[in-house]
């Protein structure tokens, strides 16, 4: 297992920093490797999606099922498919804003992207998330 994390802070309100960053539909607006998300049904804990995501330059499919909802705190996705992950999703106020945490906790299909994958991806992932933080940020300041 791999994980990432960073943070930003936004100065946004908290509440449209939860609901923008939590909403699938969103998603690929601001995570730049997300390419599509589809098939959102219902809201809050039990929410579920399929989405497409790009990894080292290949499409993997699968399915997301949000497993903790706390309004304007805390969300927990977990994802199952070619990859599996669990993402969360974590805001708190803080002076001149919000400030939003993401961790990402994932497995690298090593019989698909082998040894010498697994290193890239994890470099790269860190640059992933610091650009989909920074994108978030944009668009919530904006």
């Amino acid at each position: 297992m791999q994980s990432l994390n960073d943070r930003v802070l936004i100065r946004a309100p908290l509440q449209a920093v939860f609901e923008y960053v939590t909403d699938p539909t969103k998603m690929a607006e601001w995570l730049p490797s997300m390419v599509e998300v589809h098939n959102v049904i219902g809201s809050g804990e039990g929410q579920q999606y399929d989405w497409v995501y790009k990894l080292a330059g290949m499409l993997f499919r699968g399915q997301s099922v949000v497993v903790t909802y706390v309004p304007n705190e805390l969300c927990v996705h977990q994802s199952i498919g070619a990859v599996h992950s669990t993402w969360t999703f974590r805001v708190e106020p803080e002076e001149g804003g919000t400030r939003f945490d993401l961790d990402i906790v994932y497995e690298v299909p090593l019989p698909v992207l082998g040894k010498l994958a697994e290193r890239v991806v994890a470099s790269r992932g860190a640059r992933t998330v610091a650009l989909a933080l920074d994108n978030a940020k944009e668009s919530l300041e904006a």
